[in-house]
């Protein structure tokens, strides 16, 4: 009997940090994945050269730009599911230059929708969207559920926010399998992180080379952290059980069992590294939230889907990759 070809997955981003997790998880659960990436950001060469050489045969790479509109279309047909991981990923860079941010963020969505609305509607298409969706929630305290009000704030809120709420209406008007996920804080192996998105790597990676950190507020700002391995087990089984994640919207985080704040975080980076953390404290950054943490019942509910991995546990293993590069 001649073997069954491999599903096949597109993932827009696919060489950054969360690209590479969610391919080598999908690949090893007998996927092909697709790498659409322009390879912008630092560490996605890097990730690509990791993910070629120890999945070779289970990827394609692309290189590619979600703003190119027209070179998308070939690249969504004969996919069995899209998972748009593509983005600008910073509060800080939108500040400086929105007109990109939305370009990327907003626009390089709906391109992305649209071409799979042209050419292969009926896969599923899981969007990565944020928790900056609901603004900074001055008054709001206890888990963030999906009715929580949207209250964007920033320009990368608004673009994030305006691909969401595209991306979910695109199951309404056009009947397409869209799902999309509004994700707290992702830490883990192969974020290189920086001072402006990837908080919990750029602090190991600063500590680890004895760099000096500088903390924006006062430190006490509480996020609830979640293993890049437990969400790329929540984008398979989003794909995996389209009938119920169709049209739906899930907050995705660590829960409160995984709720930290920054200096705690610092301090415990530190214990493991056996370092002393320099830091220096400066103002609070435009729409940054004081506290916020997911309320990840309703995927549980829906998809018996709740973060495995504790942050003790995975601070432990990012802390010990990152060791390993130097």
């Amino acid at each position: 009997m001649t073997p069954s070809a491999p599903r096949r997955v597109l993932i827009t981003g696919g060489a950054g940090f969360l690209g590479v997790n969610a391919a080598a998880h999908l690949i090893e659960r007998g996927w092909h994945a697709t790498i659409l990436d322009n390879l912008s950001r630092a560490g996605t060469e890097r990730n690509l050269r990791w993910l070629i050489t120890k999945h070779a045969a289970g990827i394609t790479f692309i290189k590619e730009d979600v703003r190119n509109a027209g070179a998308l279309d070939e690249h969504v047909k004969n996919q069995d599911a899209i998972l748009h991981l593509a983005a600008q990923v910073a509060v800080t860079t939108s500040l400086i230059d929105p007109a990109t941010d939305f370009d990327i963020n907003a626009r390089g969505t709906l391109n992305l929708l649209e071409a799979a609305r042209k050419h292969n509607r009926d896969a599923p298409f899981v969007f990565a969207s944020t928790n900056k969706v609901y603004g900074k929630l001055d008054h709001k305290s206890g888990p963030c559920k999906e009715t929580q009000p949207l209250d964007f704030h920033s320009p990368y809120g608004c673009s994030k926010g305006t691909a969401d709420q595209y991306v979910r209406d695109y199951a309404r008007c056009f009947h397409m399998n869209t799902v999309v996920l509004r994700q707290s804080c992702i830490y883990g192996a192969h974020q290189y992180g920086t001072e402006d998105q990837g908080w919990v790597a750029h602090f190991v990676h600063s500590i680890l080379d004895d760099r000096p950190l500088t903390i924006y507020g006062d430190g006490t700002q509480v996020r609830d952290l979640l293993d890049a391995r437990d969400l790329s087990a929540l984008y398979e089984i989003a794909i995996e059980r389209i009938d119920a994640t169709r049209g739906q919207i899930y907050n995705v985080g660590g829960g409160e069992p995984n709720q930290r704040n920054l200096l705690e975080v610092i301090d415990q980076i530190g214990e493991l590294a056996g370092k002393k953390p320099q830091f220096t404290f400066s103002d609070w950054r435009e729409g940054d939230q004081a506290y916020y943490v997911s309320d990840v019942s309703k995927a549980k509910a829906d998809l018996a889907w709740e973060p495995g991995i504790q942050f003790d546990r995975g601070l432990k293993d990012l802390v010990a990759w990152a060791a390993s590069l130097n």
